[in-house]
C-alpha cells in the first residue's frame, strides 16, 4: 500500500469523464491506500460550501465514501478552490490542510505545497491570490447570493484565461531559482529529505494515518 498524490483535477460539470475517472479511482485504487493527498485544485471552481453543483456533491461523496473505508483523505487549497471550508471537510470527511506543508510519510519528511506561491513573476496574480485569502474579502464574498458567486466566478476564470494568454509562459511558470532556494531553506530548517511528494512509499507497519504535520515557513524572493 502507498500514500496516493493527486491534483488539479479541476472538476466541472462540463467534464464528465473527469468526474468518473475519479470516481472510480475512489472506488478501486484509493481504497487500498494509506492516505490520499488532494493537493489544490480538486475543483474548477468552488463558490463557498453551500453551493455545491451536482458534479462538485458527487465528488464529494466519493470522499465521504472513501473517508467512511478508513482512508484518511487530506485535501489543500489550490488557485481555484480557495474557498473550501469547514462544511466541505464536515460532507467529505477530508481534512484541510495548510499551504505549504512538511509531513512526515513512514519516517521520512515530505514537503508538500500547491505550487502557485512558487510563480513569483507573476506579480499581479500574486496580489490577486493575497487578496482572495483575505478573510475580509471572503466573508464579503460569501456573503453576496450564490447566483451572484457563480457570475463573478464565471468571469473570474475569463480574465484568468486571458491574463495567463497575455503574460510570457516564463513570468507565469514556477521560477526554478526560488523552488530550489526555497527547498534548501526548508531541508535546513526542517531536514526534509524530500522535498517532493513521492507517489509511491514502503508500506508502513499497521494502518494509522501517516500524517504528523508541522507549519512550513514560507519563502518569498526579495523584490
Amino acid at each position: 500500500m502507498a500514500a496516493l498524490f493527486i491534483s488539479d483535477l479541476h472538476i466541472d460539470a462540463s467534464r464528465p469523464a473527469i468526474i468518473d475517472q475519479f470516481l472510480e479511482f475512489l472506488a478501486s485504487e484509493a481504497k487500498d491506500a494509506d492516505a490520499l493527498y488532494i493537493l489544490g485544485d480538486l475543483f474548477e471552481t468552488w463558490i463557498g460550501d453551500d453551493a455545491a453543483d451536482a458534479a462538485q456533491a458527487a465528488a464529494i461523496a466519493g470522499l465521504r465514501s472513501l473517508a467512511s473505508h478508513g482512508v484518511p483523505c487530506f485535501v489543500m487549497h489550490g488557485n481555484r478552490d480557495f474557498l473550501l471550508a469547514a462544511q466541505f471537510c464536515g460532507m467529505s470527511g477530508a481534512r484541510l490542510l495548510p499551504d505549504p506543508l512538511i509531513v512526515t510519510l513512514y519516517g521520512e519528511p515530505v514537503l508538500v505545497m500547491h505550487g502557485d506561491a512558487l510563480c513569483s513573476d507573476d506579480r499581479a496574480y500574486q496580489r490577486l491570490r493575497a487578496t482572495v485569502r483575505e478573510p475580509d474579502w471572503q466573508r464579503q464574498f460569501l456573503a453576496l447570493s450564490i447566483a451572484s458567486r457563480r457570475a463573478l466566478a464565471g468571469a473570474a476564470r475569463v480574465g484568468s484565461q486571458a491574463h495567463t494568454a497575455a503574460v510570457e509562459y516564463a513570468i507565469t511558470d514556477v521560477k526554478r531559482q526560488q523552488c530550489r532556494h526555497g527547498s534548501a531553506a526548508r531541508r535546513n530548517r526542517h531536514a526534509i529529505a524530500r522535498p517532493h511528494p513521492s507517489p509511491r512509499h514502503p508500506r508502513p507497519a499497521g494502518r494509522r494515518p501517516p500524517l504528523h504535520a508541522h507549519r512550513a515557513r514560507r519563502l518569498v524572493r526579495p523584490g
